[in-house]
């Protein structure tokens, strides 16, 4: 085969992993350049083929563990960040938080605020718990449920 076939293959899967993500098929884009290098070297058919196949499976076999390993790695144990960050967290309440209108006080930033259950209204100078983020309004609990580990939904 030409070399031409083998760098056209390596960049089609290439081009493929870009909408894929998965970080296979590049493996196989590495292991098609190779074949191109075979044939550029002027090596027969079965021998680009078995350099293609050797390479594809050496990168799948070694590669791909170590990058999810490493992918792993990061993400275990890392901070939230984000709106994951303020979910949990508690929040000082600043102006009388009810279903229609608040003001919260999380992490040193001001947050408009609603509260979580229609039934409850919070008290400026009260800790509550943000449950959720809707846009830029935290919804908020009471936070002595917080203390028993118990959420919202699991109530009864």
């Amino acid at each position: 085969m030409d070399a031409v076939f083998w760098v056209v293959l390596g960049v089609v899967l290439a081009v493929a992993e870009i909408f894929t993500t998965t970080l296979f098929l590049i493996m196989f884009a590495v292991g098609a350049f190779a074949a191109a290098g075979a044939a550029a070297l002027g090596a027969p058919t079965a021998v680009q083929a078995v350099v293609f196949a050797v390479v594809s499976a050496l990168t799948v076999a070694v590669a791909r563990p170590a990058i999810r390993r490493h992918a792993r790695s990061t993400s275990d144990g890392a901070e939230p960040i984000g709106l994951a960050a303020i979910e949990g967290s508690t929040a000082l309440v600043l102006e009388q938080v009810d279903t229609e209108q608040g003001l919260v006080k999380i992490d040193g930033e001001l947050w408009s605020a609603r509260s979580y259950d229609a039934t409850q209204s919070f008290a400026p100078g009260r800790r509550v718990r943000v449950i959720k983020v809707q846009g830029a309004t935290a919804l908020v609990w009471d936070d002595d449920v917080s203390t028993s580990g118990e959420l919202p939904e699991a109530r009864g």
